[in-house]
């Protein structure tokens, strides 16, 4: 079923609206009609279960069938700090973050990110990152659209961190299935919690040991070492199962 986002401007007693972009897709991409029913999100955490009544130029309104506080999202904020990439697989990992409940995820220039955006690059970048973010927040139905943030400097990564609760780095030379056990057993819901994840090649030591200064913890993720885009996801789906079996 298909499911959109709207603010509580647009919501009624009995009925909600439908504006921008998001008319043009209903009509015209998923060619909805009167009578179909789709689901809604609101800023305030209310899941909405609707019906189109209208279909016009400018708006879609739609009878709101019944409303229940919103039940998709994690219990804790998981935020992915990700070394930059190379070609698309930024967008990938965005999209599959996106669906596995990332809270925030924040593209990081490290020593060896071979990616280099200028401001021009930079911009256009972050309106498809976004928009890729908010297609992935509907097709999971998600009762909120991730932000994508500016791209960071390391440092400025580890300063944002510092505000989390638990901040795990994956890296090929930690030791211990035992201790990254504890480590995310940890992690209860409520908590914050940063993932730091490197580009192609890697975080270079330095990195991780001025991470480890700050409290960020290294973790292994098993005996086989991850692509940059396998790495993010393989974190997240573990807290995804942990902090889910918790709530």
């Amino acid at each position: 079923m298909s499911h959109f986002f709207v603010n509580s401007m647009q919501v009624g007693n009995d009925f909600l609206t439908i504006v921008g972009d998001d008319v043009n897709h209903m009509k015209n991409v998923l060619r909805m009609r009167s009578g179909e029913a789709f689901t809604a999100a609101d800023e305030n955490g209310i899941f909405y279960r609707c019906e189109i009544d209208t279909l016009d130029k400018e708006q879609v309104t739609a009878k709101i069938l019944w409303k229940e506080e919103g039940s998709s999202e994690l219990p804790s904020k998981i935020y992915l700090f990700q070394g930059l990439p190379k070609s698309d697989k930024m967008e990938l990992i965005i999209q599959k973050a996106v669906e596995l409940g990332a809270y925030q995820i924040v593209p990081v220039a490290t020593k060896r990110a071979i990616v280099k955006l200028d401001a021009k690059k930079e911009a256009s970048k972050l309106k498809r990152w976004q928009a890729i973010a908010e297609g992935a927040a509907k097709q999971s139905g998600r009762m909120l659209i991730p932000k994508i943030s500016e791209v960071k400097t390391y440092g400025e990564a580890l300063q944002m961190a510092k505000e989390l609760d638990v901040n795990v780095i994956p890296y090929e030379c930690a030791k211990g299935m035992d201790g990254t056990r504890e480590i995310f057993n940890s992690i209860q819901p409520g908590m914050s919690v940063g993932i730091f994840i490197g580009p192609e090649g890697g975080f270079e030591e330095s990195e991780v040991e001025k991470a480890k200064e700050l409290g960020v913890a290294p973790v292994t993720l098993g005996k086989r070492i991850l692509r940059t885009e396998t790495a993010g996801l393989t974190t997240l789906s573990i807290l995804m199962y942990l902090l889910e079996e918790s709530n």
